[in-house]
């Protein structure tokens, strides 16, 4: 993994090595740059599509990594945290998303054509918000996807927190409708809710078919008995997925 930082500041990282012209892209988030990139599982099925030439990149999310801040806690509880304090830390992390975006093509070396997202749990959301902000995506996988803040233990007793209700996922049908969207969730995954995960596919469906738009949705349930992870096979099969997706005109 190679660490790099945008013109304006954005740090991210890069796996494999830089390519010698523009590549297709694909965004992986999961935690950390390091965690994400260096870990084999969170790198999911970024590990197949190095093999066919892509570049991969992460960003640290919001309470990870260096984006953690020494007045809050890490992790997901800073996204309660922040909340709470009615800011929105999605925009802040899809801003430094496009500018890391805007920074490889010019850079030359991702073809800004053939960009894809993908991410576990928290990374799913975040993969999901990117692609929702950013139509330069032309893709996004998400496995074992928060998509309701609400359903996580971190976010116990403000459910109803006007900043929580807005970060839904479902909120973003309406710019997820006629994407291509691909999730898989285990069938009794608890903690980030397997009825949410199908939940949005439908309404992402139904908006799409609303805008008279092609509803591209690909959604899996798999009998999983771990719960919380993410079911076997399903970064092979994510990965042909994102390749199809991305060699279409």
């Amino acid at each position: 993994m190679r660490g790099l930082t945008t013109k304006d500041g954005v740090r991210f990282g890069i796996w494999p090595a830089a390519p010698k012209e523009p590549a297709p892209t694909l965004f992986i988030l999961a935690s950390s740059i390091e965690e994400t990139l260096g870990n084999e599982y969170f790198r999911q099925c970024g590990n197949e599509l190095a093999k066919r030439g892509y570049l991969c990149v992460s960003v640290d999310l919001p309470g990870h990594g260096l984006e953690v801040r020494e007045d809050e806690p890490a992790g997901i509880a800073a996204w309660r945290a922040r909340c709470e304090k009615d800011e929105d830390f999605v925009v802040s992390l899809t801003s430094r998303l496009s500018k890391v975006v805007d920074h490889l093509i010019a850079e030359k070396m991702t073809d800004p054509a053939k960009i894809a997202a993908c991410g576990t749990s928290r990374g799913g959301y975040s993969a999901l918000q990117f692609a929702a902000a950013e139509p330069r995506v032309k893709c996004v996988a998400a496995f074992a996807p928060v998509t309701e803040l609400g359903v996580l233990r971190e976010f116990k007793g403000v459910e109803t927190n006007a900043m929580v209700q807005k970060l839904s996922v479902e909120r973003r049908a309406a710019d997820l409708a006629g994407r291509a969207v691909w999730l898989v969730i285990g069938d009794r995954d608890e903690r980030v809710g397997t009825d949410d995960t199908i939940r949005l596919a439908r309404m992402i469906t139904a908006e799409a078919l609303r805008q008279k738009r092609p509803a591209l949705v690909e959604l899996h349930v798999f009998a999983e008995p771990a719960g919380h992870t993410t079911p076997a096979g399903s970064a092979a099969l994510a990965a042909e997925w994102i390749d199809k997706q991305i060699k279409l005109p």
